[in-house]
């Protein structure tokens, strides 16, 4: 079975600028061995980038959550160091879920990043609701909530949307 690790977001200003947590900065260490893994294995991994312009303010993201994060060519926006992996996609999605997973083809998808309670969760009910017969996953310990309670939230909401939770 083809696996594919969907990296989310795991950019600098929400690691530890803009709207970073201490959560999102333990997570590191953990988002990095999961890709390393996968790229031993040969498997196919993907990165996808929060991606903002600088009328962020403006959007009706940026109305109801006014931090300026992710703009587009900024040391927030890109992936943090020693993450990228040479050659793998990256997908620049301008809001929470992107659309277009349907474009891809997946077999077995594992999502890991930030925040779990934002884009990590939208993304894996897409990818289910295009790919119902997928074997979608979360890895829990290589996820960070926007709070410990909204992470938790969010796991609970994937499980019972028969997305599977592991390292919780």
């Amino acid at each position: 079975m083809k696996k594919t690790l969907i990296v989310v977001d795991m950019q600098n200003d929400f690691i530890d600028m803009a709207l970073g947590t201490k959560e999102a900065v333990s997570i590191v260490p953990n988002v990095k061995a999961k890709i390393e893994e996968y790229r031993k294995n040969g498997d196919r991994i993907i990165f996808t980038r929060d991606t903002h312009g600088e009328n962020y303010l403006n959007t009706p993201e940026g109305i109801k959550l006014p931090v300026v994060h992710c703009v587009k060519g900024t040391k927030g926006w890109e992936i943090a160091d020693g993450l990228y992996v040479e050659g793998c996609k990256i997908i620049d999605k301008p809001n929470f879920g992107w659309p277009n997973w349907k474009e891809e083809a997946f077999e077995a998808v594992e999502l890991v990043g930030l925040c779990t309670d934002i884009c990590v969760v939208s993304n894996a009910l897409i990818i289910k609701a295009a790919f119902p017969e997928a074997k979608v996953s979360v890895d829990a310990s290589c996820c960070a909530g926007v709070t410990p309670e909204s992470h938790k939230a969010a796991l609970l909401t994937m499980q019972m949307c028969q997305i599977d939770v592991i390292g919780a």
